[in-house]
């Protein structure tokens, strides 16, 4: 059909509809129609279509002047003269082409078909390149279906937790949330489309998520924080990025944005839950809990600014809780006019330029009551110090913690921050380094306090197991006494001791009112060269957590705590020393002769009742320092003179002394046989740890002639089989030998005031117990038994006996001679008796033919007579054992000699 022949219709139709409205959808659908089946039918000629007079149908300037004042006075005319003209029939346009219409019945299409039908015709158009497109998708992708039960379903969610629905058309829909279009992650989730559709699938993924049994954990989680009135949630990333890949990911790049988005959601679930939840708690925050990356606190560089990281390390100083502002009213001084409310930030002050009712400039005062405030506190976290490089000096970092992580830790707490590390504007600070540079502080999302549970949640179950096989072992106490230090030729008995310490005894407090301690300290002394710092080294290692210092560079607030003023506040803050530092763990003093004896009465309350008070500048406090003393002192003048009694060999006084459970005398004596395995060893020592050395072509490991035989236990291992002993068994004395303790204790009581050496006191049956608990836990066992008691006799009786003049000595080995003999295998004994019995016949052939004796021969008399004194009679598998072919000895059977080729 031609234009031209439409031409008449179109003003007829255009007048129509604006003079009469009513009808006018009515009047363009026919001419629509028309139009249509004109265009269906084909061309019309021209001189078939109805004349339209123009001055008739149209009307004339006097009539449209006419009816504009009727319409002034009169209102709009609605039907006009001619109104009918519009509805007259029109053959020619009013007939359809019969080749294009499918006039055959066909049979009522069911549902699952029609969308197959759909789906089919949607893929001929992808395939054709036609159909309209919306973004990032193809119209009618298959995704599509399933996106519309979805956005129904949220919409009735919201309804049905009483919230406001917003239609989805309104903020475009974003499926692919990780195409950020060019923005940076923090400006993208800041964007309304972008954070609704966080919200939402955040909210969806605390709704839906279920563990292995099919629980719905979060929503439990949220149930028991509501119960106890909390307003924390924690939630675990690993859970979040196993389910929410982009949400794990946005969240670590712009931490602030997110956590606010989550905070939101997680408000609205709780009060969906609780609705009157809003009354307990104005505020829901998610803590991120097991960040996969942890960073060292002397690592975080500029990379990692405005980042969510994960640190570690110790707290050392802490203020007080202060308000801070955070949502701030202002009244203006003039008017009295109430501004706000400002939004307060942590970097910048927020002040109203002009008062909207009286357009002053200020003055303006903060209103008091309609400010809202939160909670305020900065710590200093400093790095643990066991984990500081040799020759550094420990950093530290100031964490802030706002709200209902205030007092969540104090001074001397191992604790695993998780924070926003960002600048901190700060004007004094900042000029006095140097303005471009600016402090930077961790805003702390979630504080974990590194207890026990956390070191032993390291522990694989593979370890575990390793553990467990390693504890039925029949000479486990023995192998870990040859594995403590194997560096270090010789002392089995300080080897026990820190062996005992080590694992420690159970600390009791009976109705939180009188509290015993646990722990064993240890006192190692004797002459130089002798590897009592090497010890101390060595259990800084491998212990869990340790402190080491040195008696000289160590003094009283050192060790204890001090006080001193913040810079930021100028209040008078509390911060730790060594002794509360290494709570729950070992406090290594070396040189501890030549402290102060001021500032070693510092340490009596922190040795015994494992506290430490405090009371300067207004501070009146108490901070725990539940750790074990491991102290190494050289006697006085330099050698440890047998002759005299430890007292007087040692500059320390009796209570002091009394508070140490075991006493570790360390003699250098002269031994040829053990002069030369010792040299032996240490060379051997040497060559196999040279850095250019060849496994291969290393000697072979010299072992400690007294504990031949014994293998020795990985390093490793046997640092988690001391963290698994200490956290997870705690022994219980169920049955024990009371009367075999009480006569200890008096026949000890009596030898100590007729030699008038080292005071025995209450302490020492304290010290039984704790060390028969420790001997228990070595063998992880729930219950101590007789076994660890006698135990726990011999160590303390060799601890007493070590510490008496040269004289005494002998007569009290040979009165406590069946206490000594428990545990020791014949072979050990024999051998103590075969040395002492080579001793005197060296001395006596270096003294008669004044030259050192090539071979020393010993009648096997003498040393049956001996062993039948302790009542051993077999010798024959002291011959064969590998102690007596180890130290170079011989049995000639029928000469009836043992012969030792030096």
């Amino acid at each position: 059909m031609s234009e031209s022949s439409l031409e008449p219709a179109t003003p007829s139709s255009r007048r129509a509809g604006r003079r009469v409205r009513p009808q006018s959808r009515a009047s363009a659908t026919s001419v629509e129609t028309g139009i249509t089946n004109a265009g269906a039918a084909g061309s019309v000629a021209d001189d078939e279509l109805p004349e339209f007079d123009d001055e008739q149908d149209l009307g004339g300037d006097d009539d449209d002047n006419a009816v504009l004042e009727e319409d002034e006075d009169e209102g709009e005319e609605l039907f006009g003269d001619n109104m009918e003209a519009d509805y007259r029939a029109i053959p020619a346009l009013d007939r359809y082409d019969g080749g294009e219409l499918d006039e055959s019945d066909y049979d009522a299409i069911s549902e699952s078909g029609r969308r197959e039908a759909e789906r089919a015709m949607r893929k001929r158009d992808q395939d054709m390149g036609v159909g309209d497109m919306r973004r990032g998708l193809f119209y009618g992708n298959d995704d599509d279906d399933e996106s519309r039960p979805a956005r129904k379903r949220r919409l009735a969610e919201r309804a049905a937790e009483g919230m406001e629905v917003q239609d989805d058309q309104a903020i475009e829909s974003i499926e692919n949330l990780e195409d950020m279009q060019g923005y940076s992650v923090s400006e993208w989730v800041s964007l309304l489309a972008p954070r609704m559709e966080i919200l939402n699938r955040f909210k969806n993924f605390l709704r839906t998520y279920t563990d292995s049994k099919g629980n719905a954990i979060f929503k439990e989680k949220i149930r028991h924080m509501c119960e106890e009135n909390k307003s924390s949630f924690e939630l675990d990333y690993n859970k979040l990025a196993s389910e929410e890949h982009v949400l794990a990911y946005f969240l670590p790049e712009a931490p602030l944005e997110m956590l606010a988005i989550f905070d939101e959601a997680t408000k609205d679930i709780v009060l969906a839950m609780f609705p009157q939840y809003e009354r307990i708690s104005k505020e829901i925050h998610v803590r991120i809990t097991d960040l996969p990356l942890v960073e060292d606190i002397r690592s975080l560089r500029q990379l990692h600014l405005n980042q969510l990281v994960r640190t570690h390390g110790v707290v050392t100083a802490q203020t007080g809780v202060l308000p801070q502002l955070s949502i701030v009213k202002y009244d203006c001084n003039k008017c009295s006019y109430v501004l706000g409310p400002f939004s307060q930030s942590q970097n910048n002050e927020v002040k109203p330029t002009s008062c909207p009712e009286c357009q002053s400039t200020g003055p303006f005062q903060i209103n008091m009551e309609q400010t809202v405030y939160q909670n305020y506190q900065r710590v200093t976290v400093q790095e643990a110090p066991g984990k500081v490089v040799a020759g550094r000096l420990p950093r530290a970092k100031d964490a802030i913690l706002l709200g209902d992580l205030c007092d969540t830790c104090k001074p001397g707490d191992e604790i695993e921050l998780t924070g926003v590390y960002t600048n901190n504007y700060d004007g004094s600070l900042n000029t006095a380094q140097g303005f471009p540079v600016f402090a930077t502080v961790l805003l702390a999302n979630h504080i974990a306090k590194k207890d026990g549970d956390a070191s032993t949640r390291s522990l694989t179950d593979e370890d575990v197991k390793a553990i467990m096989s390693l504890s039925k072992d029949e000479r486990l106490a023995e192998r870990i006494v040859a594995s403590i230090g194997p560096s270090i030729y010789g002392h089995n008995d300080i080897k026990r001791a820190l062996a005992l310490a080590l694992f420690g005894g159970e600390s009791k407090n009976p109705g939180q009112k009188h509290q015993v301690r646990g722990d064993i300290n240890v006192l190692l002394c004797g002459d130089p060269g002798t590897a009592k710092s090497q010890f101390l080294k060595y259990v800084e290692k491998i212990a869990p957590r340790a402190v080491f210092t040195t008696g000289q560079g160590a003094s009283a607030v050192g060790l204890t705590a001090y006080v001193q003023r913040s810079p930021v506040t100028r209040e008078w803050t509390l911060e730790a020393g060594a002794l509360v530092l290494a709570d729950k763990g070992f406090c290594l003093i070396d040189e501890f002769d030549k402290m102060n004896d001021q500032d070693r009465t510092s340490i009596h309350e922190a040795m015994e009742q494992q506290s430490i008070s405090i009371s300067k500048a207004g501070i009146v406090t108490s901070l725990q320092a539940r750790c074990s003393v491991m102290a190494a002192a050289n006697p006085l003048g330099g050698r440890y003179d047998p002759s005299i009694t430890f007292s007087e060999n040692v500059d320390l006084t009796e209570p002091i002394l009394s508070r140490f459970d075991i006493l570790c005398v360390v003699r250098d004596t002269v031994d040829a046989v053990q002069d030369e395995y010792l040299a032996r060893f240490v060379v051997n020592s040497h060559i196999r740890h040279h850095p250019n050395e060849n496994e291969e072509s290393a000697p072979v490991d010299i072992n400690d002639t007294n504990l031949a035989g014994v293998d020795k236990i990985p390093q490793d291992l046997l640092r988690k089989y001391i963290t698994y002993a200490r956290e997870k068994i705690h022994p219980k004395l169920h049955q024990i030998d009371q009367d075999k303790i009480a006569r200890m204790y008096s026949d000890l009581r009596r030898e100590s005031m007729a030699t008038g050496s080292i005071p025995i006191t209450v302490r020492h049956i304290e010290s039984m117990i704790r060390m028969a608990e420790a001997h228990a836990k070595l063998h992880l066992r729930e219950y101590v038994i007789d076994d660890d008691v006698n135990m726990a006799i011999r160590v303390m009786l060799e601890s007493f006996i070590d510490t008496q003049k040269y004289s005494v000595m002998r007569t009290m080995r040979k009165t406590f001679a069946r206490y000594l003999a428990y545990k020791r295998d014949n072979n050990e004994l024999l051998f103590f008796l075969l040395r002492q019995l080579v001793h005197e016949q060296t001395v006596y052939l270096r003294n008669r033919f004044d030259s050192e004796p090539d071979t020393v021969e010993v009648l096997e008399s003498d040393l049956v007579d001996r062993a039948r004194q302790i009542n051993i009679l077999n010798l024959k598998p002291f011959y064969d054992s590998e102690i007596f072919k180890v130290n170079r000895f011989t049995h000639d059977a029928k000469k009836k000699m043992i012969i030792q080729t030096l």
